[in-house]
């Protein structure tokens, strides 16, 4: 029974998490390609709005404010995911908490959980007089959770959480070249490892703490590693022409066709009916060329301060060849092993599922260790 209970905390906590990324990529998105291009072109800061600004002052000006603002949308979002609308006020403040004790995007990511959860307790057992049913969800939750989260943040968890990331942010920064290679090839498999599933979500939202704090090289190799399945999945089908033996079946070489452009923008579902039909060949040979290709770019220090948008992102990048190098050589390894891994098919056999298949395939089965 208690096994059950925390399973089920857990697949709460991980589905609240899940959402409030799903409301912050758009956000993380937009904000970084403004900061991007802003300063691609010499925008800066615009520090005092008598002065003169340019454009793109105000493009790189928008931009960081957007991603200043990260903890705050990140703990509106889980807070908000757990107790519906009475939760926005105090995610929304223990966000602009977090900002203020420097405790940065795990200060949000965490004091959103207490947000929600406190407001939620207070939607779910405070009693008031029946005239006052209306003002709860309006004023008296929102005013509590809010004065209870902050409360809890500036004398209780904020200072810890701010010493944890300014401790992460210099053990990252002061990395040598061994820890990088083998911080690139850790991040590089889990990201690629369950195809934009909850294990790539937990290392993004992850990522998206340090990229809050300028370490931008980490978020390169998600980006890298998030594509050298389509990638390397499109080099296998011109190597099966060079090498002559066929790995894919017609349905599959279909697929390869929107699967390719998708990929260009990042976008790993487009492979699904591929790897659905031979699941852990593929997951070995996307670990495998994630792994070196991510290894490859922290170790030629790429970075990327936008984290998404696929090839289309590369000109807001540090060093964008060194990490379209990282991107072949990975995607090339991920060819290599699915080539090898995979049994000659004809290319008109027909793959008819059963349902022994449908349950060896179900992705939610997938547990990494």
């Amino acid at each position: 029974m208690a096994e059950q209970t925390s399973g089920k905390l857990l697949t709460n906590l991980k589905q609240h998490a899940l959402t409030a990324i799903s409301y912050l990529i758009p956000v993380v998105v937009s904000g970084g390609f403004l900061l991007a291009i802003g300063s691609l072109f010499g925008g800066q800061t615009i520090e005092n709005i008598q002065d003169s600004f340019g454009f793109f002052d105000t493009m790189y000006t928008m931009g960081g404010l957007i991603l200043g603002m990260l903890p705050v949308v990140i703990a509106t979002g889980i807070a908000f995911s757990i107790a519906d609308k009475p939760g926005i006020a105090p995610g929304f403040l223990v966000g602009l908490v977090a900002i203020n004790m420097n405790s940065g995007f795990i200060g949000g990511f965490v004091g959103g959980f207490i947000a929600g959860y406190i407001a939620k307790f207070l939607k779910d057992k405070m009693k008031v007089p029946q005239w006052a049913e209306g003002l709860k969800p309006m004023l008296l939750i929102p005013f509590v959770a809010s004065l209870a989260v902050g409360i809890i943040m500036y004398y209780v968890l904020g200072t810890p959480i701010s010493i944890l990331t300014d401790a992460l942010n210099n053990y990252l920064l002061g990395l040598d070249t061994s820890q990088k290679l083998f911080f690139g090839l850790i991040i590089g498999i889990l990201s690629s490892v369950d195809y934009g599933g909850p294990i790539n979500k937990v290392v993004f939202a992850f990522l998206l703490s340090l990229q809050s704090e300028g370490i931008n090289e980490p978020m390169a190799v998600l980006m890298l590693a998030s594509m050298v399945t389509p990638f390397g999945m499109t080099i296998a089908y011109y190597m099966q022409k060079v090498f002559g033996k066929n790995i894919y079946v017609r349905m599959e070489v279909e697929t390869l066709k929107t699967a390719f452009p998708m990929g260009v923008c990042m976008i790993t579902e487009g492979c699904y009916p591929i790897i659905f039909n031979d699941l852990w060949r593929c997951v070995v040979s996307t670990a495998i060329g994630g792994a070196i290709g991510g290894a490859m770019s922290m170790y030629l220090a790429a970075a990327s301060p936008v984290p998404h948008g696929g090839l289309f992102a590369m000109v807001t990048m540090t060093n964008p060849f060194a990490w379209f190098a990282s991107l072949l050589v990975g995607s090339l390894a991920t060819a290599i092993v699915l080539y090898v891994l995979k049994k000659p098919v004809s290319l008109d056999d027909v793959k008819e599922l059963t349902e022994e298949d449908e349950r060896e395939i179900d992705i939610k089965e997938l547990k990494i260790t």
